[in-house]
């Protein structure tokens, strides 16, 4: 079993404008923090933060009390929902208030959705700005080895911390900037702040990070290659969110993580996103860990892959008793929720894949389950409209069991990964120069030969454009939230330079409106600080 930091969750929900916090099981700081225990508890409470929900198992005490649903209030099911339903990739048929608004494009400053992402971004940028004012003071008796260990937790709370308010600029663009607990009302600024303010903090914790791919940590901590990955993502998209081209910055990122060797790209594409990845690949750099029996939470990956399954995928999954070293069904999960499935736009990216009746494209990289599912969306409501998308589940490749967990899964998400390294370089290179390198073209055919099995599927570097970029992105990373930002990027979310079914509550698709490539500021946090600014167009 993987091993993962201990949980004893300390702190309360805030919103972003009441950043006190206080410890939630009643203890005072001096009791909490008297030892290097404290230290590695509220550590790992701050690394929960981005898939748990609250104090007490899947669902219990919850951190956020603004939704009904605990489950829907998990970091990265918010996130995923975001990246995702907003896209062609996905679409739901569950009818939850506002749900659909995001496929539609149709969400306002009351979406429940947005607001539930909002703040569990703050929340999150408040536990870390917490942490590290703990850390400030050390209790006396602590041994060196521990002080220089809580000292890695300080750098990796500022990641987190960097990486929420990437989140936060990529998503609202117009925030506030809080890095100390205070209960004054905040005001915005501009997001060439924020933007700054996450590339020095990822430029000042570099040499405090574990080196790139360290084995001798434990599993699932952040090191120095999630750092260069996410300056490298802050500087790709640098043009949509300060207007300044940032491109030879992001190649320069990029490339400590490929040259680190300690990452490779996987044989296997599913396996990647199976219930025992963490120690089956190499080519994972970072990810959100999860454990079926030890961190349940009904948002993560259980979300993403309960949420794929219904139809036909859940005839044989009527074990009542599921057992974790049986293999009872296809996906390692007890049940389906018939929630999301894809567009016929995915399926197009993949030859041949909409003409097969299984859904099979030379491309092995396809991952679509057919039967009884139509291509085309008559009725959103109905899961078998659509082809469902099976990429994640609960598996262990290496016995073809049931990975650990009965409800939840064992699944990590694989937040970044080398292969997404090649395509960034790749684009980088062309937005920067008009061309690719030898080397990038090479990293670029390692992908095409995985997915075809062979060169069949190789490209020329004549071949790779900016159109080609953006499509092999979707059939390389399909589902691991990253599809709303890129079409952002190449300006193809809202307006009709590119129409997939449904954009805009329409079955052909439509036009929706430019204000939308960013979310609304929730209308509660309006009300509750008036120095807050909508964003344009809401």
């Amino acid at each position: 079993m993987k091993k993962i930091l201990s949980l004893v969750l300390i702190v309360s929900f805030v919103s972003c404008t009441d950043l006190e916090l206080e410890p939630k099981n009643g203890l005072v700081e001096s009791v909490a923090f008297e030892n290097f225990d404290g230290y590695q508890s509220y550590i790992a409470k701050v690394y929960a933060s981005l898939t748990l929900t609250g104090q007490q198992g899947a669902a219990g005490q919850p951190d956020l009390t603004i939704i009904n649903d605990e489950g829907f209030s998990s970091y990265l099911r918010v996130w995923w929902k975001a990246q995702e339903l907003t896209t062609d990739e996905a679409i739901i048929a569950w009818n939850d208030s506002g749900i659909r608004d995001l496929h539609n494009h149709a969400w306002g400053a009351d979406n429940q959705f947005v607001r539930v992402l909002y703040y569990r971004i703050f929340y999150t940028i408040s536990l870390a700005n917490d942490f590290i004012r703990a850390a400030e003071d050390l209790p006396s008796g602590l041994t060196p080895a521990e002080i220089a260990v809580i000292d890695e937790y300080v750098a990796e709370a500022r990641f987190i911390r960097a990486f929420s308010y990437w989140h936060a600029l990529d998503h609202f663009r117009n925030v506030a900037l809080i890095t100390s607990i205070t209960s004054a009302l905040p005001t915005q600024v501009d997001p060439e702040v924020t933007f700054n303010f996450i590339e020095t903090e990822l430029t000042e914790i570099e040499n405090d990070l574990l080196p790139a791919g360290q084995a001798n940590h434990q599993y699932g901590r952040i090191d120095q290659a999630a750092a260069w990955m996410l300056k490298a993502k802050l500087y790709l998209n640098a043009e949509t969110y300060i207007g300044t081209d940032r491109y030879a910055d992001c190649i320069t990122e990029v490339n400590k993580v490929i040259n680190a060797g300690v990452y490779s790209i996987t044989p296997n594409y599913q396996e990647l996103f199976m219930g025992d990845n963490h120690f089956r690949t190499d080519e994972i750099i970072w990810p959100i860990v999860h454990d079926g029996l030890v961190s349940q939470t009904w948002g993560g990956t259980t979300t993403i892959i309960r949420g794929a399954i219904g139809g036909a995928m859940s005839d044989d999954e009527k074990n009542d008793t599921p057992s974790p070293n049986e293999a009872e069904n296809d996906y390692g999960v007890p049940s389906g929720w018939a929630g999301y499935r894809t567009t016929s736009s995915l399926v197009s990216l993949f030859p041949g894949a909409a003409t097969d009746p299984d859904g099979n494209s030379p491309d092995g990289r396809a991952i679509f389950f057919t039967e009884g599912q139509a291509l085309e969306i008559a009725d959103v409501g109905e899961f078998t409209d659509g082809w469902a998308v099976p990429k994640f589940n609960n598996l262990e490749a290496s016995t073809g069991r049931r990975a650990p967990g009965v409800d939840q899964v064992s699944t990590d998400y694989p937040v970044f990964r080398l292969a997404e390294a090649y395509l960034m370089l790749a684009e980088a290179e062309l937005r920067s120069g008009g061309s690719i390198g030898a080397n990038t073209l090479g990293y670029l055919n390692e992908l095409r030969v995985r997915a075809y099995g062979d060169n069949s599927g190789n490209v020329t570097a004549g071949d790779v454009d900016l159109d080609w970029i953006l499509d092999e992105r979707g059939r390389e990373l399909y589902l691991e939230a990253t599809r709303r930002t890129d079409l952002v990027r190449f300006g193809r979310f809202s307006g009709g330079a590119y129409i997939w079914p449904w954009k805009g509550g329409v079955d052909v698709g439509t036009s929706t409106p430019a204000h939308l490539d960013i979310f609304p500021i929730p209308s509660s946090d309006l009300i509750a600080n008036p120095k807050l600014v909508q964003n344009d167009g809401y």
